[in-house]
């Protein structure tokens, strides 16, 4: 059942104080410039996991007079996410040609912590074609479905989106160039981020003219050569007039379709793309260049109070990372990035010489870079709930930053105070988005006057200041109250689009970096290639624009014929797509256009003969019948529509030619009788495997084969009495369809008519038929049909070449793997793994083709409606068959003695129990005794949720999210009383922002109490069990709760802590246990310095 929240009018919350009750159809809409409609939708789903359809929408809702729904995928729309997408509901009956442009965000609330709401946003046109757009990869199936996160809570999902509508009737046809002299950069799908970044890149003259410098030469290719690709990109920008693509740009990364959809983050990209220059500019004339622009140090240090020792470090830096939380400004940050940290008590600096000493240590700047970039850290890592995320705090910034301020606080002794360290605000990148994905754009004053402009995407427009700064703060927003007589209280909400990353530009170093930029900077080969592709793209601009006055006639000969079949194709007649076609206007009379043929091809007029082509019933193309004389007096528009029913479609003809014996000069045609029938021929060498067109003939219906025997012979140049096989080309889809053709029977009587092929070879041998691969034309065509070219790939380097091999459709399995084998010297076919490939995600699929779990190679390429030519391999150790039968763990033993965790792989058989695995450990780990038993726990975000039973099957166990933790059982609760019992203990701090969330962190542990036992004699074994020394345990404040389900109560020394514990199951319910209050002083995992949100996804690499 789905419903709306009570509080939502209709499903729908209206933001938009202006909106009214009435809401006008499509068709009525007024065309309002720049009137957005915003709303909001809600939609419980509840018995979320008991969907058993693959596509689900929600109710349909109107946000600015249209009507929209959500679709979702529950259990991904192929891939292992929930996919979710906003859908235009009624499309199937909108009018021709509508079209509308809405932002949008997606978000799947968290009932647990609404800060960690998944919400995604995005933008898109919808029309006809793309009545659906959003997320594919929304959130992970995993995270959606483990209760734990909150997302599903009573198997009870709540998603929300929200519309706006921009009712622009003319949103696209604006044209930024004439708006602001500017164009933008096109969305390959997700790659706005890089765009913000390439525009703030090239509105710094200065890096323009050194990426120009760059050497390159006409023989580059853009695709594969960064240097000529940035140059072509920031031309286009320079000069063009329409939005540029980036798509030669990305291919030069070595980035695949995937790539291009899958979002990163700018920061990373910058340091990366940077990076990848600077390598490419060494030994150039431009050496240096991005040392000269983005390069500043500063120096730690580390200094002693009591002795006189100092320890300094220089170090350099291309971008500046600064915290948002807890600073209000640029400012603030900077102070905090040199703040002063003293080293005493317990956390003494070893000094050489001098041993243990009090100390300061701290960080300074010996210089700062002309341009300065400065990352703000608005994504941050909980490492308690191992989860990113976003830092929306308000956080001011300047227009004019001034690093000298305070007497140089944040310069070391060593800088140069000589240098003005005064900085202009040059470029805002924006995100505007949540934690798992967004929207970024970028304001740019490019000459540093009061004039900014925003940059998004393909739209350029000019902006205020104000947007530029204080709108990209941050922080919550207060709408304006629609009654403001009224004591409404206001609605506050928080703005999602803040600043990301800034650039400052030295007062002093303004000439310098602002430089002038024009044609004499850009190599002559360069403004040479870039000018013929605008002129090409001019050409097509305008063929385009004059298409509706064209038609296409694509005019097919026996050449053609003769250059395709046995090279490019096999079946039927001709590829069209590669035959030549002329762009004739539609007027023309078609008589005027074979005088255009004559001039063209040489032919005389009366020379030609034209066919109109036909598609059969059974899918083949032939020619099937010669314009009439009344036909031929019609224009080429009217022959076009009458002759070609399909939209748009090319009038496609074959030209017949008869030419004399010498086959030199052209004949005027025969006069076709009634009983006149057009042959093609094509003839087959069994032994070189070769199929040809040897020509046309024509024949009388009631005539026989055998009649036209030595007229066949002579083509393919045989003796006239040489025995040859006939045979019909019928249909080649789905399956070949070649029959022997009866050489006494009538051309009429075997069903030949016009456009039909006859396809004959020399009557094989006995030897012939022995020796050679595909003795006849049925057995070579079915060997054609079925050939399929695959690449494989290793699935661990998927980037790499790999290898191909010439493979059948109709392999089977075994057939595959023993040729894979062949080509990888392994002796055991078995031993090779396939995977499949997902045409959509340009990657393997998750899971691996199962031993001979698929009988053709067809089935292996197919993926949904589409066919792939890529296979995955891997090499595996021991058979397929035996490795299916078997179940690998990875089990974490935990010494108890040593406090070593080593993680080891347990392969056995799935039949087998948890009691096998024990058994396998326990000949491979250190146990504190021959006689110690282990057990096998399942641990989950630092809680215990089960202890497995020594039966317990291990073929359904998921190693893959949960831990498994073996363990020796302690000895208390092996000779346990009838009277104790063993509870769970876990440790916990509380949540600084909200004190009333408990989050778990270090290793869960049980621990027996006793019936009468008082917390503080508990409290002594608790920590001798941990190790805790008596100065630690004083020092840091411990505290002991009782915790059931989130709350914690606060127990006494006095109290008897079993009286709180039930006396079920003592692995029961993991939602009571005794909970440790302490600080966690344990070191946290590793983790990517640049605190970008994409830590844990696919890294930004540029491979060339």
């Amino acid at each position: 059942m789905l419903t709306a929240p009570p509080e939502y009018t209709d499903g729908i919350e209206q933001m938009d104080a202006a909106l009214t009750d009435e809401i006008p159809s499509v068709e009525n809409r007024p065309q309002v410039a720049d009137d957005p409609v915003m709303g909001k939708y809600t939609w419980k789903i509840d018995n979320f996991s008991k969907l058993n359809i693959r596509k689900y929408y929600s109710d349909t809702f109107v946000i600015g007079g249209y009507k929209w729904r959500i679709l979702i995928f529950p259990k991904g729309n192929t891939v292992d996410h929930l996919s979710m997408y906003l859908d235009v509901a009624d499309s199937s009956v909108l009018p021709y040609g509508w079209s509308r442009f809405a932002n949008f965000n997606l978000t799947v609330l968290n009932k647990i912590d609404p800060k960690l709401s998944i919400r995604k946003d995005t933008q898109h046109q919808f029309t006809a074609r793309e009545s659906d757009w959003g997320f594919t990869s929304f959130m992970s199936l995993h995270d959606l479905y483990d209760p734990a996160r909150g997302y599903l809570l009573n198997d009870t999902l709540i998603v929300e989106a929200e519309v706006n509508v921009r009712k622009m009737g003319d949103y696209w046809a604006y044209d930024s160039k004439k708006e602001t002299g500017f164009v933008g950069l096109k969305n390959q799908g997700a790659t706005c981020y890089m765009n913000s970044l390439l525009q703030t890149l090239y509105h710094i003259p200065y890096f323009r003219k050194a990426v120009y410098h760059m050497p390159t030469t006409e023989n580059d290719v853009p695709s594969n050569s960064i240097p000529l690709a940035l140059q072509s990109l920031f031309y286009k920008i320079q000069y063009t007039d329409t939005s540029v693509s980036t798509k030669d740009l990305t291919k030069s990364f070595g980035w695949d379709t995937f790539d291009s959809f899958m979002q990163h983050d700018v920061q990373e990209l910058n340091r990366v793309l940077c990076e990848k220059l600077e390598d490419k500019m060494k030994g150039t004339a431009v050496e240096g260049t991005i040392q000269q622009l983005f390069e500043g140090h500063h120096m730690s240090y580390v200094e002693c109070v009591n002795v006189d020792y100092k320890s300094t470090r220089k170090e350099s830096f291309y971008d500046l990372q600064l915290d948002v939380k807890g600073c209000k400004d640029v400012y603030a940050s900077f102070d905090k990035y040199v703040e002063v940290e003293n080293l005493d008590g317990d956390n003494k600096y070893h000094a050489e010489q001098h041993g243990l000493q009090d100390a300061r240590k701290g960080v300074l700047f010996t210089d700062f870079p002309p341009v300065l970039q400065l990352q703000l850290k608005r994504f941050e890592y909980d490492f308690t709930r191992d989860v990113m995320f976003k830092i929306n705090d308000r956080y001011e910034f300047p227009l004019e930053l001034d690093l000298d301020r305070e007497n140089g606080k944040y310069l070391s002794p060593e800088a140069d105070r000589s240098v003005r360290n005064l900085y202009m605000l040059h470029s805002v990148l924006v995100h505007s988005g949540g934690v798992h994905g967004g929207h970024y754009y970028a304001f740019i004053r490019p000459t540093l006057t009061d004039q900014w402009y925003k940059f998004d995407d393909e739209r350029v427009t000019k902006e205020e200041m104000k947007r530029a700064l204080e709108e990209q703060y941050g922080g919550e927003e207060e709408l304006p109250q629609v009654n403001p007589g009224l004591n409404n209280t206001p609605f506050r909400f928080t703005k999602y689009s803040n600043a990301y990353m800034l650039v400052y530009i030295r007062q002093s170093d303004k000439e310098k970096v602002i430089c002038n930029v024009d044609e004499k900077d850009i190599a002559e080969h360069l403004r040479v290639r870039l000018k013929k592709e605008q002129e090409e793209k001019e050409r097509k601009r305008k063929e385009k624009a004059e298409a509706h006055l064209y038609t296409i006639i694509k005019v097919a000969c026996d050449s053609d014929l003769s250059g395709q079949i046995g090279k490019d194709i096999f079946f039927d007649l001709v590829d069209h797509d590669k035959v030549t076609g002329f762009r004739v206007q539609k007027q023309t009379p078609f008589k005027a256009f074979k005088e255009e043929i004559a001039k063209e091809l040489g032919i005389p007029v009366e020379c030609q003969r034209y066919w109109i082509w036909a598609k059969r019933q059974n899918h083949t193309y032939r020619p099937n019948r010669p314009l009439t004389e009344s036909e031929e007096l019609q224009s080429v528009g009217f022959l076009k529509e009458s002759s070609n029913k399909a939209y748009n479609a090319d009038l496609k003809l074959f030209l017949e030619v008869n030419r004399s014996k010498d086959q030199k000069l052209p004949q005027r045609p025969p006069d076709k009788a009634r009983d006149d029938i057009l042959l093609f021929i094509k003839l087959y060498d069994p032994i070189k495997e070769e199929f040809r067109y040897v020509g046309r003939t024509f024949v009388k219906a009631n005539g026989k084969p055998r009649e036209i025997l030595e007229e066949l012979n002579e083509m393919a140049g045989f003796a006239p009495n040489q025995e040859i096989d006939l045979y019909e080309e019928i249909k080649f889809d789905p399956t070949i369809m070649c029959e022997p053709i009866e050489k006494n029977a009538t051309f009429r009587a075997c069903q030949l008519e016009d456009g039909d092929i006859i396809c004959y070879q020399k009557t094989p041998t006995a030897e012939e038929i022995a020796d050679c691969r595909f003795p006849d034309v049925p057995s070579f065509l079915e060997y054609v049909h079925n050939r399929q070219i695959v690449h494989f790939k290793r699935l661990e380097a998927p980037k790499e070449e790999g290898f191909f091999l010439e493979l059948s459709k109709l392999h089977t399995y075994d057939d595959v793997v023993e040729k894979v084998a062949l080509e990888l010297n392994v002796d055991d076919p078995s031993k090779i793994r396939l995977t499949a490939h997902n045409c959509y995600s340009q990657q393997p699929k998750p899971q691996p083709i199962k031993y001979r779990g698929v009988d053709r190679l067809s089935e292996m390429l197919a993926h949904y409606t589409q066919v792939s030519d890529i296979l995955y391999y891997e090499i595996l150790d021991i058979p397929l068959p035996e490795l299916q039968g078997l179940k690998t763990l990875k089990v974490a033993f935990h010494n108890n003695r040593t406090e070593e965790v080593s993680v080891l792989s347990v392969r056995l058989p799935k039949q087998s129990t948890i009691g096998d695995v024990i058994n396998e450990l326990k000949g491979k780990v250190e146990r504190s005794s021959p006689h110690a038993e282990l057990r096998i726990l399942e641990v989950f975000y630092h809680k215990i949720y089960k202890v497995f039973s020594v039966n317990e099957k291990i073929e359904n166990i998921n190693d893959q999210y949960w831990t498994l933790r073996a363990e020796e059982i302690p000895e208390e609760e092996l000779h346990m009383g009838a009277n104790s019992r063993a509870i769970h203990v876990y440790h916990f701090s509380r949540d600084a922002t909200q004190s009333h969330l408990l989050q778990n962190f270090g290793e869960p542990f049980f621990i027996v109490v006793h019936e009468d036992e008082a917390l503080a004699a508990l409290k002594e074994r608790i920590k001798k069990k941990l190790q805790v020394p008596d100065e630690e345990f004083s020092k840091v404040v411990w505290k002991f709760a009782f915790v059931s389900l989130g709350r914690a109560d606060y127990l006494e020394d006095t109290d008897i802590v079993a009286s709180r514990f039930s006396k079920r199951d003592p692995y029961g319910a993991w939602e009571h246990y005794l909970g440790l209050e302490h600080t966690d002083t344990a070191p946290k995992r590793s983790h990517q310095v640049s605190q970008n949100r994409h830590t844990y996804e696919k890294p930004v690499k540029i491979y060339n």
